[in-house]
């Protein structure tokens, strides 16, 4: 796997990532209430899911893989729609204009580190978007790089890193970064932007060969 393709594969998941969800609601409730180290540990609970996900995925694209020319055609066909679905709903949603704020209700008493930890790894590991993008995203680095299983650990390596760096960032500076997140502007912008990029994603990886 070259340096072209973990940028690429970054640069993709920085605006999966950055891109309003469950893992950052999850820390606006967490850090008014139990501090950043509870915050942290959220983060921890999100890179441990990671590697559940990134698992079972592995293991099921490499099955695949090896099983047939017709298997890989029809997981890489999906993955590309799957891709190309994300890219349409979010330009619809920049078209549209941004969603309004979300009231976070904060917590009766503060957390613990296990229990924000726990409840890190529950909101990523419950997140059945996490192991579709995985197996979307996954096949034409493994197709491509003969790398295999090494490869795709990589990728979830490089997943985690910018995960922990924007969350980490935003308990940091949870205040300003709430104003700012929520901002209509900067939400159409990033549905924009995150439109065009897993468009052009997904049409590169329905354009790709195995082997």
């Amino acid at each position: 796997m070259d340096l072209t393709q973990i940028l690429t594969f970054a640069s993709v998941t920085a605006l999966l990532v950055m891109s309003p969800g469950p893992n950052g609601l999850l820390i606006a409730k967490t850090v008014p209430t139990s501090g950043r180290a509870a915050g942290f540990a959220n983060i921890a609970g999100f890179i441990a899911a990671f590697f559940v996900h990134g698992t079972l995925s592995i293991l099921g694209i490499s099955a695949i893989l090896m099983a047939s020319a017709t298997a890989f055609a029809f997981i890489k066909l999906l993955g590309a729609a799957y891709l190309i679905w994300i890219g349409v709903k979010a330009l619809i949603g920049a078209w549209r204009g941004g969603t309004p704020p979300v009231e976070v209700q904060a917590a009766r008493r503060p957390r613990s580190l296990r229990r924000a930890f726990v409840e890190g790894f529950l909101t990523n590991a419950l997140n059945p978007k996490v192991s579709m993008f995985y197996l979307a995203a996954f096949p034409q680095f493994i197709a491509a790089s003969h790398a295999g299983i090494g490869s795709a650990y990589l990728l979830v390596v490089v997943h985690s890193l910018i995960n922990a760096l924007w969350f980490g960032w935003m308990v940091l500076m949870f205040a300003q970064l709430g104003r700012f997140s929520r901002s209509t502007r900067v939400q159409r912008w990033l549905k924009g932007v995150t439109g065009v990029v897993f468009i052009g994603f997904g049409l590169k990886l329905a354009s790709l060969r195995q082997g």
